[in-house]
């Protein structure tokens, strides 16, 4: 019992927002075993959480953010997370460009696959491809990615790589090959990216060793030059992508109703919704919070449109999510770090143990608690 009120009042005191009635500090305080595993570790577990609540009023909504441990100088990996703002932003150049649309078939240089960029989409919502995501960062750059954070203040942020490839710091994109007619071939010209700096952030260096072409290397891994895409920066991206009208134009996204309504549908995709085995792709695979340690159904009344991430023993989720029969919805957003040897590339991480059983429960706890209010 003492530990468990000490462990209380730290909570109570890290906490920067109204500490009575923080509905994070509420599900902290739990008892429940998922939680309080990782409550007793906060620091190794680089927890970070940020909830907004969503009041609607007539024709308006207010918002209510809170935050735990939020802090854009410790860095953690985004993982997969860097795909939600690619695919936004992908709808965005689309429109811009008005040259090809979504169902437009194309393949990047050198790849066997012809796709559309409403397939990669998709796949970027319902089961996370890699392949995917590296097709858009080909069509975007990382220049153009940056320049359009730094136009919509969505900072701090750095998206400075592909994913799981070869080349993945490659400054030079491949050209895409579109097809026209079902059979005129339109090739792009590559575009020539601008070196990035490194990071100048806190815990850039993480571990004692990790795993390099197969052989360990016994020394922190250097995080520098990896993307880096914090809480308040991807929470941020949530409310402008479904509450745009609280926002100057400048900073929303250049979206067509047909995009935006395609975007918003495509975010609370299940794989089972576009042909994926839900034995193995069941509905909380993508879905961390309430769901992502079950292997249920989630019931028709709960809407989660969201984007996960998992690399490197980070797992991260933010979800915009309703409930329209207890008519309640908010957004959620948070990370945890599971490596207890505290080596990387090892692939032996806590995330069936620790990882999704704390976001799941956070979520369900979160969930309850804006239900009894």
């Amino acid at each position: 019992m003492r530990c468990t009120c000490i462990l209380l009042i730290f909570l109570l005191s890290s906490c920067a927002l109204d500490r009575v009635e923080n509905p994070i500090i509420q599900a902290l305080t739990s008892q429940s075993p998922k939680i309080q595993s990782v409550v007793q570790n906060l620091e190794s577990h680089e927890v970070q959480i940020k909830l907004t609540t969503i009041s609607k009023q007539k024709d308006s909504a207010i918002f209510k953010d809170f935050n735990f441990k939020v802090d854009n100088r410790n860095y953690f990996y985004p993982a997969s997370t860097v795909k939600f703002p690619v695919a936004v932003l992908t709808l965005e150049k689309l429109n811009e460009e008005n040259l090809y649309d979504l169902d437009t078939p194309f393949f990047v240089e050198g790849d066997s696959v012809t796709t559309t960029f409403r397939n990669e989409i998709r796949d970027i919502f319902a089961v996370s491809s890699n392949d995917t995501y590296n097709r858009l960062f080909e069509f975007l750059g990382q220049d153009y990615i940056n320049k359009k954070f730094r136009d919509k203040g969505l900072i701090p942020s750095q998206i400075s790589h592909r994913l799981e490839t070869t080349n993945a710091d490659e400054l030079t994109t491949k050209p895409l090959v579109f097809i026209e007619n079902d059979s005129s071939l339109i090739t792009t010209d590559p575009i020539i990216n601008k070196p990035l700096d490194p990071l100048n952030l806190n815990s850039l260096t993480k571990g004692k060793g990790f795993y390099r072409n197969g052989r360990l290397i016994n020394e922190p891994m250097d995080f520098s030059e990896k993307n880096y895409l914090p809480i308040s920066t991807i929470h941020n991206m949530m409310k402008r992508v479904f509450f745009a009208e609280y926002f100057p134009e400048e900073q929303g996204f250049d979206l067509s109703e047909t995009q935006h309504k395609f975007l918003i549908e495509t975010m609370s995709i299940l794989p089972r919704d576009v042909g994926y085995d839900p034995i193995v792709y069941f509905d909380g695979y993508g879905k961390f919070f309430i769901y992502g340690d079950t292997t249920e159904k989630i019931p028709n009344h709960i809407k989660i449109y969201n984007k996960v991430g998992y690399a490197y023993g980070y797992l991260t989720d933010c979800a915009y999510i309703k409930d329209s029969k207890n008519n309640i919805e908010f957004i959620l957003s948070a990370t945890i770090h599971v490596n207890a040897d505290e080596i990387y590339n090892d692939d032996v991480y806590e995330y069936d143990s620790i990882g999704l059983p704390f976001l799941a429960e956070l979520g369900r706890e979160i969930h309850r608690i804006l239900i009894d209010r």
